[in-house]
């Protein structure tokens, strides 16, 4: 990043951020530069919010964002689940673009922090830079958990199998093997079998801890106090550079399972422990409104809500939802394409500038906002790279009367699912699904027992002809349109696969990022605050 004295100070919460500023030759707002306030949500589901239709989670704090500010009804995410949706927030562009997605901390070394917000154009950085897992709470069995757990038994079995029958070859003389093999045989394998009954303590120990900066300051994480510790570094950074103009990014623990909530939000709403959680974060969100009031910055800035994704519907404890509701559309986190899973919150807030209270229908992008901060921060996006988000402030101030969006395309990993087309000149909004996950058991509208919805292979259907619903009349995706239905059928399909076909003449082959080899665990990457894996310290000064 180029940093300037006239630009912002930044700070990143909880996530990593990659932010290029460079300063634009022409630019209408470049003396007015307001501080932006981004908060983003984990997993929320656009149903969950009181202004897009929930009357029973109260989220007072969020719906007076919506009421002083814009709404976008049709804000989509670049992918349904976190790592690839979050890279392409934080660079504009479509994940399949970037050859390097945030897998971790580190590169070569566990103190090389080569994917830490320091290192991406922040100047502070607070928060856990890792995802947060159900090991670090409730001892719920994580993914993580349950496939290295897996691995182990597997090795394990392997191992006992090996033994028994160099014991036998040894008697018997077939194949005398020597005692000194097989004893070591017998270590590796008892090695396994502590690691696999001791592997919650040490995922617990190992990925669950605070950084700042680049110091660990707790590890593992004392969930009592993580909310309050997270909300107030947020707050001081905005009293200490009220100033500005400023750029904090919050990203929230919530909703994320394990839903981490503090006592004082427990048993207080009507949908368990996930309306509790709701509840909470919109209460932090409260926080962060009357802060910025208290210090006479509300009108100097533009504050941001938005979710990554849509609610995990898969995400169960027994019979209580732990996961979000998506409102009337279908699907949810993992499913490729279905709104359920990318169709998320979109609301701005910057009073005199925005129009208060209006409401867009247009389909927008969690990849406009790294061009929209651009633009307002006196700068320009880099020209070296294609970037798939839009300025949104034309759009927001009315300048504009439609979204400059016509295609957008919907990934799961690498495969293309669905393509949304915007036909301008009608106003409908059309989406063509290529293909679409299959649902366990069948009809549920999600993939219970497998953690989520698989991407292609046995798990998916390959629709011949494409699916294509009419958004504009069937939000849901429940009406399936075919050529005795819709008499420009083809002529739909056409024009959407000649879009695919331009789009993906603009892609260059990268790694694939959630690849088996790049999400392997690496224990000498490990962050740790002691002597690997006996991580643990405790640096917050303040324990209240």
């Amino acid at each position: 990043m180029l940093h300037q004295k006239n630009t912002w100070t930044s700070l990143s919460i909880t996530m990593l951020t990659f932010l290029i500023l460079k300063p634009s030759k022409s630019n209408c707002l470049a003396n007015v530069k307001p501080n932006i306030v981004l908060l983003l949500a984990d997993d929320l589901g656009i149903g969950d919010i009181g202004c897009y239709g929930n009357n029973t989670i109260r989220t007072p704090n969020i719906d007076r964002l919506a009421k002083e500010g814009v709404k976008f009804t049709q804000h989509i995410a670049a992918a349904s689940v976190c790592t690839p949706s979050r890279a392409a927030f934080l660079t504009g562009r479509y994940p399949i673009r970037s050859g390097k997605w945030h897998l971790g901390l580190n590169c070569e070394s566990r103190i090389d922090h080569c994917h830490h917000p320091l290192n991406h154009g922040f100047d502070f950085f607070y928060g856990m830079p890792f995802s947060l897992m159900g090991d670090c709470e409730y001892s719920v069995l994580s993914e993580k958990r349950e496939k290295l757990e897996m691995k182990l038994n597997f090795y394990i079995q392997i191992i006992v199998l090996s033994i028994f029958t160099f014991t036998i070859g040894r008697f018997t003389g077939l194949f005398p093997v020597p005692w000194k093999i097989t004893i070591g045989i017998a270590i590796i394998g008892f090695l396994f079998f502590l690691t696999q009954h001791f592997l919650y303590i040490l995922i617990k120990y190992g990925d669950c801890f605070l950084m700042r900066n680049h110091t660990i300051t707790e590890q593992p994480m004392n969930f009592k106090r993580t909310t309050y510790l997270i909300l107030k570094e947020a707050l001081s950074f905005i009293e200490r550079n009220k100033h500005g103009p400023f750029l904090l990014v919050i990203s929230f623990l919530h909703v994320h399972t394990p839903l981490v909530t503090t006592e004082k939000f427990l048993q207080r709403s009507k949908h368990g422990l996930y309306g509790d959680n709701v509840e909470e974060m919109d209460w932090m969100v409260g926080e962060v409104l009357e802060t910025l009031n208290n210090e006479g910055l509300t009108k100097s800035t533009l504050v941001y809500f938005t979710s990554d994704n849509g609610g995990s519907l898969e995400s169960q404890i027994g019979s209580e939802q732990h996961g979000g509701w998506n409102g009337i559309y279908k699907g949810g986190k993992g499913m490729g394409g279905w709104d359920g899973g990318i169709r998320v919150p979109g609301i701005l807030r910057w009073p005199g500038v925005l129009p208060a209270g209006r409401v867009i229908d247009d389909p927008t992008s969690l990849m406009d906002i790294y061009p929209t901060v651009a633009h307002l921060g006196g700068g320009e996006v880099p020209q070296d790279r294609v970037i798939d988000g839009r300025d949104l402030m034309p759009l927001l101030q009315g300048e504009v009367q439609q979204s400059d969006h016509e295609f957008m395309f919907h990934y799961c990993l690498s495969y293309l699912h669905a393509v949304r087309w915007h036909q301008k000149n009608s106003g409908i909004v059309w989406k063509v699904h290529y293909m679409t996950p299959i649902f366990h058991p069948e009809g549920s509208g999600a993939c219970y027992g497998r953690g989520v919805c698989p991407c292609f292979g046995k798990g998916v259907i390959h629709h011949d002809p494409p699916l294509l619903f009419d958004l504009s009349k069937d939000p849901s995706e429940t009406h399936p349109l075919s050529p005795d239905t819709e008499p420009l059928f083809a002529l739909i399909i056409e024009k959407v696969e000649h879009a695919v076909q331009e789009h993906r003449a603009t892609l260059t082959p990268v790694s694939e990022q959630l690849s088996t080899f790049n999400n392997i665990w690496k224990p000498w990457l490990q962050p740790c605050c002691g002597t690997f894996p006996l991580c643990w310290c405790d640096w917050e000064e303040d324990h209240k």
